[in-house]
């Protein structure tokens, strides 16, 4: 099975370029779908559910090392774990660390069969060999790990100038955010108050609260909220009308 794995922080973002991304390289992969926010894989129930379900053999897309973990130790952790599972990885933006490429790595370790007659020698260049083995594997790694690493410093500093840029607006008096009692007025919530003063008992119809959520199908916490901005315009039109 090819697995493409998909992951935003919000559901403001969007998805569909990591699918596209996968789906151009690999037409039939099975996309998961993930909104999550934090650094850590404990809690992503998706992909959770997908690393206990890949098997050897199997092959998981990402489409950049970050969509697999915002942290360095963790992710190459999990790397690691599903390359001795039999899991082949495929990084889009960072093919170098393919688990092809870690596997071409060790398969070009050197081997061979020292005799020359003499035991010192022979050890001496039997120990050079594994010598060599041994940084070929240590470099490969190191790669792994710094692709990462490069990710993970890639979001603090991602984070760090967001938070200097919002800084900078507000010592120059640029307003960050909607004013304190600002109402967001959407397509959404002018349609939503509407049916609510149209089907609900408390306005012009004659439904219950639960029956107006249902029939609107909004969340109970907009609805609440809807209702109660109606009931301020209701009361700011009866104090104009007195004046």
């Amino acid at each position: 099975m090819i697995y493409g794995y998909c992951r935003i922080s919000t559901p403001r973002q969007n998805l569909e370029r990591q699918v596209r991304n996968i789906r151009n390289n690999y037409p039939d992969a099975v996309i998961v779908r993930e909104i999550y926010t934090g650094t850590k894989v404990q809690g992503r129930k998706e992909f959770t559910k997908m690393l206990k379900k890949v098997a050897n053999g199997d092959t998981l897309v990402f489409d950049s090392v970050s969509r697999m973990s915002r942290t360095a130790q963790e992710g190459y952790g999990i790397y690691e774990e599903l390359y001795n599972r039999g899991v082949s990885l495929v990084f889009l933006k960072e093919p170098h660390i393919n688990t092809s490429t870690y596997q071409q790595a060790i398969d070009s370790q050197l081997s061979m069969k020292i005799n020359t007659g003499d035991l010192a020698s022979d050890e001496l260049m039997a120990g050079i060999l594994n010598a060599v083995n041994g940084y070929i594997l240590n470099l490969a790694r190191k790669q792994i790990l710094l692709a990462f690493e490069q990710s993970e410093k890639e979001v603090a500093d991602l984070h760090q100038r967001t938070r200097e840029g919002i800084e900078t607006a507000r010592l120059n008096g640029k307003q960050i955010g909607l004013p304190a009692g600002t109402k967001l007025v959407t397509k959404k919530s002018v349609e939503s108050k509407r049916l609510i003063r149209k089907y609900s008992r408390d306005f012009e119809g004659a439904l219950s609260d639960k029956e107006c959520i249902v029939l609107i199908g909004i969340s109970r916490g907009s609805y609440y909220k809807y209702k109660q901005e109606l009931r301020r315009m209701e009361m700011e039109d009866a104090t104009k009308r007195t004046k």
